[in-house]
């Protein structure tokens, strides 16, 4: 059996180490873990072809903050379908938190949607044959597949708008308010005035639009 330099293990206990440390969550220790293994070219060859071994280099780049290093192995190695799923939840939350740190405030709906589209899962995680697989166990095809993803982003994007709109309008109502209470309503023009109920009219009328719009389905 081929023995690690400077290990007593082989490339198969090293995927198997991995894997329990990766399975017991202990990121701390699976990262102490990586860094004692050796560093020559030859055993660094037959260890990056080990596919616990990469994702167990994933899950600790992705916990230390390191995601250029995340991204790199995702990007560069293939992985079978059991690993899919954490790798791609991997590659969307790094990027949702370098978007946040950016614009400094937690992403909606709208934005996530954007990061995603800014930046698709790697060929190494793409999802053809997933969705294929989700066709077969619903009963559609992989056309409405997509389109009921679609149909949902088209969702969450008019539930975003349309709670921005009803925020608009209460923040509208709570101007009027205070200035009923400071006695400046003459000022601002009566509530009842034509203006004010075309206005409210209007942003009744986006609210229809939206939710209507929210309900759309494959």
């Amino acid at each position: 059996m081929f023995q690690l330099p400077m290990l007593n293990f082989s490339p198969q206990q090293v995927a198997g180490v991995c894997e329990t440390l990766e399975e017991s969550g202990d990121v701390e220790r699976l990262g102490r873990f990586l860094w004692s293994l050796p560093v020559a070219p030859a055993a660094c060859e037959v260890l990056n072809k080990n596919e616990s071994v990469l994702r167990a280099r994933a899950v600790v780049a992705f916990h230390t903050g390191n995601f250029r290093e995340l991204y790199h192995i995702l990007e560069n190695h293939k992985f079978t379908k059991e690993s899919h799923s954490k790798l791609q939840a991997l590659w969307l939350e790094a990027h949702y938190q370098e978007a946040e740190k950016l614009r400094g405030r937690p992403l909606g709906p709208v934005d996530k949607y954007r990061v995603r589209k800014k930046f698709p899962l790697p060929r190494s995680l793409s999802q053809p044959q997933q969705k294929r697989e989700l066709a077969q166990a619903t009963g559609l095809t992989p056309t409405q597949v997509g389109n009921w993803f679609k149909n949902r982003r088209q969702r969450d994007r008019a539930a975003a708008a349309k709670n921005r709109l009803q925020q608009q309008v209460l923040s509208g109502g709570s101007v009027r308010s205070l200035a009923d209470d400071d006695g400046t309503v003459d000022r601002l023009g009566p509530a009842s005035s034509p203006e004010a109920s075309l206005s409210s009219k209007a942003a009744a009328s986006a609210i229809s639009i939206t939710s209507s719009d929210s309900e759309c389905d494959i």
